[in-house]
């Protein structure tokens, strides 16, 4: 799959859609769907709120197309706008007071991660359950510093934070996810603080 922030679209199917023509939209929409998803579902992590900021996501990028002033590809532009809404959700006060309630705060209803990854390869299937035992905040880093290639200046300032902040949530992170690829027998012999 392409990488949302590579993601052009020529100008004059740009600028038909922006006219309102339905085949252009629907072009442009085919084009960056499958990558947008993406990116929201690996930082949002719960499929059904991932589809509510996916959907937000693209109905704020076709209101502002004709805002798009073109100094980057057009995926890179919809990257920004799916990730502040990703981090809009996160850090909403709705979504705690459901954790809160919920309990034991997982991003994933019960079943959820098996019935998302049943036609995934094995390794794939392993990274996805690695992720979801992250918090959000840094399953979020993780994906933007990782595979999306942020700096952690960037991340620090989409998260409103210091370079610190990306740094620790980074490395916390990293510790975790090590000690869950660690071969069975060396699990119980790993110890976090």
């Amino acid at each position: 799959m392409t990488r949302l922030h590579e993601i052009t679209v020529a100008e004059p199917l740009r600028a038909r859609a922006c006219a309102g023509e339905a085949a252009a939209r629907q072009s442009i929409y085919a084009a960056v769907a499958p990558a947008t998803f993406a990116l929201i579902r690996r930082i949002v992590g719960n499929r059904s709120a991932a589809e509510d900021v996916f959907q937000d996501t693209m109905m704020s990028f076709f209101e502002h197309l004709a805002d798009f002033r073109q100094e980057a590809p057009l995926g890179a532009w919809l990257r920004q706008i799916a990730i502040s809404r990703c981090l809009m959700y996160l850090r909403s006060p709705w979504r705690r007071a459901r954790l809160f309630i919920e309990g034991d705060g997982a991003s994933a209803a019960p079943g959820e991660a098996e019935s998302a990854t049943r036609a995934l390869p094995p390794e794939t299937i392993d990274v996805e359950r690695a992720l979801a035992t992250l918090a959000p905040t840094a399953r979020a880093v993780v994906w933007m510093y990782e595979v999306e290639g942020y700096s952690h200046a960037e991340i620090a300032h989409a998260f409103g934070r210091s370079v610190s902040f990306s740094k620790s949530q980074l490395a916390r992170a990293h510790l975790k996810l090590r000690a869950w690829f660690e071969p069975q027998e060396n699990r119980t012999t790993c110890t976090l603080s």
